[in-house]
């Protein structure tokens, strides 16, 4: 008597949508690594091995206390000016259609893809003493150029678009009913913009804000052109770390990269902890 073969009732094997993936993720891992892992580590290890004694003769120096307090003072300006500035520009690419927008738009993301060096010269040009807009600003006792200002300028030019990149998609999310209800209820627009808008767009504020400013703390291209480069008043450390590195102060060197790492690092958990805090205040809200 014969019988039939019935169906096999087994799950059917899952397939990755895309194949070799154990093999890509250990050259992805591999590569990463060493290109950016390796040469990390390195630099910590060789900076845990300078001692105390290396570290307060290196933090202890006047000339690298000025360098840390113009490239923290210029970064921090910069980046609250450009999360200010983002925040205006985003909101007219996303609330308004005009003439010229998308090219606006393009623009923003200029400063990603000019060399920074290029930038410099160009901002140098338009703002040293016979420039542009130097030319106005001298007579009236207004210097820009080779000073604190035009470092500024050159940190919020390099740090805008991270900025208005943050806020633009929680702006074109948002859409207007919100608002809408809002003035139904009889909110002003500036009510309406503090209590409903704003609530809405301080993580990309703030994430925009370190992006802008973790960019500005290692910027050199752009900066050192327009700086002046003078110690103890024009001086960013990652200048520094390349003087101390021709004079062959190894160990000098070594403990101001470190410091500019650790403010990286600082930046870095700064940027991944804002969504998770302010998701968690909002779960705390609706259990309320």
């Amino acid at each position: 008597m014969s019988t039939l073969a019935l169906p096999s009732l087994s799950r059917p094997r899952w397939r990755r949508p895309l194949p070799g993936f154990g093999l890509s993720l250990g050259l992805g891992m591999a590569w990463l690594g060493v290109v950016v892992l390796l040469p990390l580590a390195a630099l910590t290890v060789r900076a845990a091995g300078l001692g105390s004694a290396g570290w307060l003769r290196a933090i202890q120096d006047e000339r690298v206390r000025a360098a840390l307090k113009v490239s923290f003072g210029a970064s921090f300006a910069a980046a609250l000016i450009a999360s200010l500035a983002g925040m205006l520009v985003a909101w007219v690419l996303v609330r308004y259609r005009f003439p010229g927008r998308r090219l606006l738009d393009a623009l923003v993301d200029l400063p990603f893809a000019l060399p920074t060096a290029v930038a410099g010269i160009a901002l140098t040009a338009i703002y040293s003493p016979n420039g542009w807009i130097g030319q106005f600003l001298e007579p009236r006792g207004i210097q820009v150029a080779y000073q604190m200002t035009g470092i500024v300028i050159a940190l919020v030019f390099i740090g805008l678009p991270f900025a208005v990149r943050t806020v633009q998609p929680i702006l074109e999310s948002l859409g207007h009913e919100q608002e809408q209800a809002a003035a139904s209820l009889g909110a002003s627009r500036l009510t309406a913009l503090r209590r409903v808008v704003l609530p809405e767009l301080l993580p990309a504020l703030l994430t925009g804000f370190s992006l802008a400013f973790a960019r500005a703390l290692g910027e050199y291209g752009s900066v050192i052109f327009i700086a002046g480069n003078k110690p103890y008043q024009t001086e960013i450390a990652p200048l520094l770390i390349t003087i101390r590195l021709e004079e062959y102060d190894y160990n000098g060197a070594i403990a101001l990269a470190a410091l500019m790492l650790a403010a990286s690092f600082a930046c870095l958990l700064a940027i991944n902890l804002i969504p998770l805090l302010f998701r968690h205040e909002r779960r705390s809200r609706r259990d309320v």
